[in-house]
């Protein structure tokens, strides 16, 4: 894991809660004391309605806190920015823009050179596997490739944080193994920072230097979890999770906390 420094995204006292229809308050995270560093890919884990999707909303911007402050590099977070990519379970595409004028959208509107956009949607076309994919729409797509073209127009603004929510879930399983594989890829080369919710222990466990787990019956409660498990597998062609006896134990572990 990175040295930790001074933190990219610091949550300090965070509750958010929501009114049942009967006006009861509902607690989804309650007191959270939380901090996300350079370089980091961290996980979220945890049973169904627990604040997984809550707690990324608030890093994004898309929520306001009920009480307490997020920070991000010491600046209070208002809403979102471009400093803040997010991935969707659902690939956001605009259905009448190929894919490079997809990936190209978000430069285009910030007014950067035409030369420098064409240079990073090239790059990242090539960096997430979409090479002869350029000219081709949405519909044309497989759900795995829209949800390469998803990654890369997170990308192309060069956020601090990359965001994702259960990017993957709606992939067949060889599918998510392949863009898992791919995102494994991108951070090693890259150390973006990533924040990623997903119901999958296996794909938490594969990825992330860290994992944060919200216990059932418990709002709002973080528990933490630092694994190596993303170098075993880009340093041994061979290794193995399913005989990995240290691997089936954390996976037991986390599974203990959520069920």
């Amino acid at each position: 894991m990175p040295q930790k420094k001074e933190p990219l995204i610091q949550l300090k006292n965070v509750t958010q809660q929501f009114f049942s229809a009967e006006n009861h308050s509902l607690p989804i995270i309650k007191d959270l004391d939380l901090s996300l560093y350079d370089g980091e890919f961290v996980s979220v884990v945890g049973p169904s309605g627990c604040g997984k999707s809550t707690l990324l909303n608030l890093i994004a911007g898309f929520l306001t806190p009920t009480s307490g402050q997020l920070f991000m590099r010491d600046q209070i977070i208002i809403g979102p920015d471009k400093s803040r990519g997010v991935v969707f379970q659902s690939p956001t595409l605009y259905p009448w823009l190929s894919v490079e004028q997809n990936i190209a959208y978000g430069p285009k509107r910030q007014k950067l050179p035409s030369e420098e956009i064409k240079q990073k949607v090239t790059t990242l076309i090539e960096q997430v596997g979409l090479i002869e994919s350029e000219t081709k729409y949405p519909f044309e797509l497989s759900g795995g490739m829209k949800q390469r073209v998803s990654i890369a127009r997170a990308m192309v603004n060069e956020p601090e944080l990359l965001l994702m929510d259960e990017p993957f879930s709606a992939l067949d399983a060889i599918t998510r193994r392949n863009m898992q594989a791919l995102l494994r890829g991108l951070w090693q080369k890259s150390h973006q920072s990533i924040f990623m919710i997903t119901h999958d222990i296996e794909e938490a466990l594969t990825l992330s230097t860290r994992v944060l787990v919200f216990p059932k019956n418990n709002p709002g409660e973080l528990k933490e979890y630092t694994f190596d498990y993303t170098q075993k597998i880009t340093q041994d062609s061979h290794y193995e999770t399913e005989m990995d006896e240290a691997f089936q134990h954390d996976k037991l572990l986390l599974l203990n906390d959520i069920m």
